[in-house]
């Protein structure tokens, strides 16, 4: 276990420990110092902030100072940027899972067609209410499928106030406990070589057409946007890095071709690709799991 990954799994243990200490608290009253409870929540946020300078390396690091790779967009059709790297870096707020240069995408086919944040009402909305919901994802360059899981359900958005307090205060936790998985929920990663990989999350249930293992071609269908995981709605995360698991990644600049790094809010027309192979044969995943 390399240390970048030791540190990310203490970093959880610790999260779980106050939360364990929390409950002996109410539950038996064992007459515990109030610091002793707060102590691992301490360490654990000492800790991930170690971890993310680690990961953001400094300004001379291997992510940051190397040319952007230019890869394709893993869209088609019209889409506008959220929390790009073009903005500010590290675009979501943190190094850690290898995301400093990473980018949100929701479709914008027509004005109007995607749902907007309501403070109250309605709570929720399906995931089919987005028109990203379902959209293709493509295969950025030639490459290699190192990772794909795509057993955890598309749940419900988190697009009123209600709801996003609930993913912040409540669900963000639990899924940063739980580990990666559950954070970028269904996911793929390509391995584009030189060490060089592409991490797709929030990818819908049940949608990959490819295993790992398979090579792909650039412009290859993989899976289907979705809103797995750590997500407010249906969207496209992508991001590159320069290892297979984002936990111990660190984050790569990309630019894609012909469009660049579209800014937030910025709403920009991928091209179609010339030939879309098709996937390679899939079976289909019994979700065992859930979030």
């Amino acid at each position: 276990m390399s240390a970048r990954k030791l540190a990310m799994v203490t970093f959880r243990a610790l999260q779980l420990a106050f939360v364990a200490l929390v409950a002996v608290g109410v539950l038996f009253d064992p007459g515990v110092p109030w610091w002793c409870v707060f102590l691992p929540l301490v360490l654990a946020y000492v800790l991930i902030t170690v971890v993310n300078r680690w990961n953001g390396g400094a300004p001379d690091a291997p992510g940051r100072s190397r040319e952007p790779v230019e890869v394709a967009p893993p869209v088609a059709g019209r889409w506008s940027a959220l929390n790009s790297p073009a903005d500010r870096t590290p675009s979501h707020g943190i190094h850690a899972y290898g995301q400093t240069f990473a980018i949100d995408l929701v479709a914008e086919p027509e004005p109007g067609a995607r749902p907007g944040f309501r403070a109250l009402w309605p709570l929720a909305r399906r995931p089919r209410d987005f028109p990203a919901f379902g959209a293709p994802l493509l295969a950025v360059a030639d490459g290699t499928v190192v990772r794909v899981e795509d057993g955890r359900r598309d749940h419900l958005s988190r697009t009123s106030l209600p709801a996003l307090l609930y993913l912040m205060v409540v669900e963000g936790s639990v899924r940063e406990m739980a580990g990666v998985r559950r954070i970028v929920g269904n996911h793929l990663v390509l391995d584009l070589g030189d060490g060089t990989h592409a991490l797709y999350a929030h990818v819908q249930r049940g949608s990959r057409t490819v295993r790992e293992g398979d090579r792909v071609r650039a412009g290859q269908v993989l899976a289907r946007c979705g809103n797995s995981g750590n997500s407010t709605e249906p969207h496209v995360h992508f991001q590159l890095m320069d290892g297979p698991d984002p936990d111990t990644a660190r984050g790569i600049r990309f630019t894609w071709r012909g469009i660049g790094v579209p800014r937030n809010g910025e709403v920009f027309d991928a091209p179609e690709p010339a030939t879309v192979p098709s996937g390679s044969p899939a079976s289909p995943v019994s979700p065992t799991s859930r979030d």
